[in-house]
């Protein structure tokens, strides 16, 4: 193993959740399709050298703190984005850097549209 390499990037991609996030009383009701993309970066010296799920960022406990928090409903997609945030914060303290993108699909914009979508980083 390369002992130069101490950071990666771990990339959830495309999780798709059912939910009702949404400012009109409709999505509240009916619901939407919604994408989510993390991208963390974190030290991977440790699970590199030993092959030892203990030692990685655990990709299973990312997706469930995700689906905690797209679950609960907010009227905007910049509140949903920033508590995801915030939770993988507080339960992965080794996070470097964290991408989150959420996306609502066929959002009702009054028009053809294929989404929408909010991307933080920190």
């Amino acid at each position: 193993m390369d002992s130069m390499i101490k950071t990666g990037i771990i990339e959830l991609e495309e999780m798709e959740f059912y939910a009702y996030h949404g400012c009109f009383r409709e999505e509240n009701v009916v619901g939407n399709r919604f994408l989510v993309n993390i991208s963390i970066r974190t030290d991977m010296s440790r699970p590199m050298q030993t092959d030892n799920i203990n030692d990685a960022l655990n990709y299973v406990q990312v997706y469930n703190l995700v689906r905690t928090e797209i679950q609960q409903t907010s009227n905007l997609l910049e509140h949903v984005t920033a508590r995801v945030m915030d939770s993988l914060y507080r339960h992965f303290p080794e996070i470097e850097w964290l991408r989150v993108k959420i996306s609502k699909m066929n959002p009702p914009m009054g028009g053809q549209m294929r989404n929408v979508s909010v991307t933080m980083e920190r």
